[in-house]
């Protein structure tokens, strides 16, 4: 598609000087309408000619009339543009236009001087197919999965019960009664929080991202379904909008898409934090089975009793064969043995204690013989006398030689009994024995 024109005046010298030639208006100079409507169409048709895209809706072709009139709308946003072209290219067009038909036409932009409305003269008007819009949303798809919305990493997990279900459906559609109906079936006390809104044709993709951000802005609903039946491709091509994905993609609140059936995957399926295959799947995966709740519950309650009763009686079992041991079977034995160990050891001490004092008493005794019969008392005792010289002075000596008693000399005679004195009157000589 050739991309419009800039249109002149808006930028660039030559728009600044023919603005400053143009003559200034007041209150008391004011322009007419027919020199306003004049410049705008002047301004206009310096556009050119343009290709543009988009959605026809409302047809205008009645027999018997020269000019056709169509509205070609902006898929992704409230915007339309009135086209007037002659009836035989609408009724010569092939496929035949219809509401919802996506197009590319040709024409030149015409302002009306006398109605003041500004239209799209087509000259020609080209449908676009299948081919190009599987391409189309192929290149979209490449795009948004280069941005990381198809990450697995970004995608939350559903909460295991939701207070609140939003559903965003067709009004009164089969998708609408297979995800109520199976979401009802598993869990009775299911709420749901429903949007209905166009889900084909040209105001589907603004009605859906107005429902999901109403939605998303509700703090009590938990998770949002979206959910339409079966269609051909282009029945299903709002749900591969660029601007829907993006919408999905930015909300807080996760998000199901259960568009179509088996095969078809449009975009905000890979967007979506979970895709179901058709409506049916998606009720019954944003709440739980009550029937297998319960059954659960019930396995784990008798699963938590086994367990219980089995810890119960290991423990009976140990505390049987703690209080069979003899330490408790007996108390009072381990104090008994260790009280005849302590009278045996202090009846073993006294004996080795008593032994120790007789040992040491007959070795006395034997000590104090020996040094009996060694002493002088045990030799005076058999005859013999310890002699010893008293010096002036009254200090004793023993006498050994017979050279140490001159004549005179006191002595003093020691015996077994007592000492006696003799003074030495005749020295002897050894050879003497008498």
């Amino acid at each position: 598609m050739t991309p419009s024109p800039e249109v002149p005046g808006s930028s660039g010298s030559a728009s600044q000087a023919r603005a400053a030639a143009a003559p200034p208006t007041s209150p008391s100079e004011p322009w007419p309408v027919r020199t306003v409507a004049r410049k705008i169409s002047d301004w206009v048709n310096r556009l050119g000619s343009v290709w543009v895209e988009g959605q026809i809706t409302q047809i205008s072709a009645r027999p018997g009339t020269g000019t056709a009139f169509l509205t070609l709308r902006d898929p992704a946003a409230e915007v339309s543009l009135t086209l007037t072209c002659p009836a035989g290219l609408v009724r010569s067009a092939s496929p035949p236009l219809t509401d919802g038909a996506r197009v590319v036409v040709h024409g030149q932009p015409t302002f009306y001087l006398a109605r003041g409305t500004l239209s799209l003269r087509v000259d020609e008007i080209r449908a676009v197919g299948i081919g190009e819009l599987l391409a189309r949303i192929e290149r979209l798809r490449r795009l948004l999965a280069a941005e990381g919305m198809f990450d697995p990493a970004r995608k939350r997990r559903l909460p295991f019960l939701p207070n609140k279900v939003g559903l965003i459906t067709g009004r009164a559609s089969a998708a609408e009664h297979d995800v109520i109906t199976n979401a009802t079936a598993r869990w009775q006390s299911v709420r749901f929080e429903v949007r209905n809104v166009a889900v084909q044709g040209t105001t589907a993709v603004p009605q859906i991202v107005t429902a999901l951000r109403e939605l998303d802005a509700d703090p009590a609903v938990e998770v949002i379904v979206l959910a339409r039946g079966g269609g051909s491709v282009e029945d299903l091509l709002p749900f591969s909008d660029e601007t829907l994905c993006r919408a999905v993609a930015a909300c807080r609140t996760p998000v199901v898409s259960a568009i179509g059936h088996e095969p078809d995957t449009p975009l905000v399926d890979h967007v979506a934090d979970l895709r179901c295959s058709t409506p049916t799947g998606a009720g019954k995966r944003v709440v739980p089975d009550m029937a297998e709740e319960v059954a659960r519950i019930s396995l784990l309650r008798d699963r938590g009793r086994r367990a219980l009763h089995g810890w119960v009686d290991r423990e009976t079992r140990l505390l049987t064969s703690l209080r069979s041991r003899p330490v408790l079977a007996s108390p009072l034995a381990p104090l008994a043995h260790r009280a005849q160990e302590v009278a045996t050891l202090r009846e073993r001490g006294l004996r080795a204690v008593l032994t120790g004092l007789s040992t040491a008493e007959s070795g006395l005794d034997a000590t104090r013989s020996r040094l009996t019969t060694l002493g002088p008392a045990a030799t005076l005792a058999r005859g013999y006398a310890v002699v010893q010289r008293v010096d002036a002075d009254g200090a004793a000596g023993v006498l050994t030689s017979i050279a140490d008693a001159s004549p005179g000399t006191v002595l003093r005679v020691r015996v077994v009994d007592g000492a006696v004195r003799a003074v030495v009157t005749q020295p002897t000589d050894s050879g003497d024995r008498r």
